[in-house]
């Protein structure tokens, strides 16, 4: 017998082996169990994800022997014909290859005829996007009102280009991409049942490459059994499919994280000794980064992270900030937009590793703010004999550690908004008053925020303080009672006092006062902005 392969053999019959498609599953077996069955289908996705699948599955449901129900038999002549491809009540149709005109009058020619065996006759017409605009007019009138014994189900990786007058007459089902683990777990289950060794990591390697296609996933799954002869292993597998070897990605965070060119253009080259595929190599470098901003920001656990091992990225989302990972981010997807203008793609590639070793921003200067002037200057004129010059930055590199510490606690309301953080470690530092307990900078978090408060937490807030500041901070956060001001209570006391001193002084000008008068101006509170 010769050899059926994986993604026919193991081509779901009934809608329990279908994969990640349940908000359609549900639909069609509701309607086919109480017998609300429209006469027109429509299924629409992305290559592999089950159009052409679940349309002979609807078939084999409408023409079962058994009676019509979601539950086929699979076992009468007719669900066997239909697993085979030769029932003669089931007319399938590549539009592909018949868009003419004369192609479909030829096939509906046919559609008044009752069904040979069946109780339906069933017209599966796949990609019918590709058909003509004579075609589709043919169409139109007999898929609005078909014979009662006539039931459509239409398939189209483009949905766009059919006619809106098609797409009213048909429920229309859009089915999704499937997610890497669920494609992961298919292909567990049918080496097991085919008694075919295997690693996890590989099949990950492999669901990834497939890009949501379960049928490419297959595709790639028999290669990788022929390649391994007989084995799926995750060495084999990166080998047949040129992926970027994950030592070479941690090779480039290093060189981020330390600033270094140098090393960052060895491992490209490194790459290039095995005709690597450079856009590859910033694509794996975006999901690391990607990867490393949820572990910033969420503490995502190996769930959260999905399909990679995400140990070795926990020590760079110590090392990077938050800032430099969305910068780094934010490049890497620039280049690689502009790769193909490069003059080749190594180039393009180290271009893009310098430019986020250059753009890299260096702590920000320890500057304590502006406070709000006694008497605002009259609006609508600038006095710039009182204009006050910027006050110059504090630096404290010289002071004892001590010393810096405990005047990082006494001016927390001025300097905790000036740290260069974001998300959860920002709202803490604003909502949060400081003590000092010895050297330690004890942090109390406004009882609002205590689901924030956590070991992790505050091992953030530490380094965004030595980051910003540039000197070792010991910091206990704890969420508790707040009996001072916090830094976000008091710019909001600061921001209300620019407001009303800006409301009162527009109020009193004479000019706004004269067009009151006058002309019966009205003035919109809400559009009312302090001069900064």
């Amino acid at each position: 017998m010769s050899y059926l392969v994986l993604a026919r053999k193991w081509r779901p019959t009934k809608f329990e082996d279908v994969v990640g498609q349940e908000h359609v599953v549900r639909v069609l077996r509701n309607a086919l169990d109480t017998g609300r069955v429209h006469h027109a289908f429509l299924f629409s996705g992305s290559r592999g994800t089950g159009k052409t699948t679940l349309a002979r599955i609807v078939a084999r449901c409408l023409n079962c022997e058994t009676g019509l129900s979601a539950h086929p038999c699979g076992t009468c002549s007719t669900c066997q014909e239909i697993d085979q491809g030769r029932c003669i009540d089931l007319i399938e149709v590549d539009a592909a290859s018949r868009t003419k005109v004369d192609d479909t009058r030829e096939l509906l020619d046919n559609v008044q005829y009752a069904p040979t065996r069946g109780r339906y006759k069933v017209y599966l017409i796949d990609e019918v996007h590709m058909l003509s605009g004579h075609s589709f007019n043919a169409l139109l009138k007999t898929l609005e009102e078909p014979p009662a014994h006539v039931k459509f189900l239409l398939a189209t990786t483009d949905p766009q280009k059919l006619p809106a007058t098609i797409l009213s007459r048909c429920l229309q089902f859009n089915l999704k991409r499937l997610s890497p683990p669920m494609m992961q777990d298919r292909l567990a289950l049918i080496l097991d049942a085919e008694r075919i060794g295997h690693d996890r990591q590989a099949l990950a390697e492999i669901a990834d490459a497939a890009d949501g296609s379960l049928r490419d996933a297959l595709s790639l799954l028999d290669q990788a059994i022929a390649y391994g002869n007989g084995e799926v292993r995750v060495g084999l597998v990166r080998e047949m499919l040129g992926s970027i070897d994950r030592k070479v990605v941690d090779t480039v965070l290093d060189a981020l994280a330390s600033g270094r060119v140098d090393m960052a253009l060895t491992a490209v080259s490194d790459v290039a000794a095995f005709n690597a595929d450079y856009a590859g190599l910033l694509r794996e470098l975006l999901l690391a980064l990607h990867d490393i901003a949820i572990l910033q920001q969420l503490g995502a656990s190996d769930e959260l992270v999905g399909r990679r091992d995400i140990n070795p990225l926990r020590g760079y989302a110590e090392r990077l900030s938050p800032e430099d990972v969305q910068l780094f981010y934010q490049i890497g997807t620039m280049g690689r937009r502009d790769l193909s203008f490069a003059p080749d793609e190594r180039a393009g590639l180290e271009m893009t590793l310098m430019r986020m070793v250059a753009f890299r921003p260096v702590a920000p200067s320890f500057v304590e703010p502006q406070s709000v002037p006694e008497t605002p200057p009259r609006p609508f004129q600038v006095d710039k004999s009182s204009a006050r010059p910027a006050p110059a930055a504090l630096h404290l590199a010289d002071s004892p550690p001590a010393d810096r510490i405990a005047d990082l606690a006494a001016r927390w309301g001025q300097l905790a908004p000036l740290v260069g953080a974001s998300g959860m470690t920002r709202q803490i530092l604003v909502h949060s008053t400081a003590a000092l307990e010895g050297n330690r900078l004890i942090l109390a978090a406004d009882p609002s925020c205590a689901e924030l408060v956590n070991p992790d937490r505050e091992a953030a807030v530490r380094r965004a303080l030595e980051h910003h500041f540039g000197f070792t901070v010991e910091v206990c956060l704890q969420a508790s009672a707040i009996e001072q001001d916090t830094p976000a209570k008091i710019q909001r006391t600061r921001q209300e006092t620019q407001l009303r001193l800006a409301s009162e002084t527009l109020m009193n000008d004479p000019i706004v006062r004269e067009l009151q008068d006058q002309f019966g101006a009205r003035i919109d509170p809400a559009s009312i902005k302090p001069k900064i």
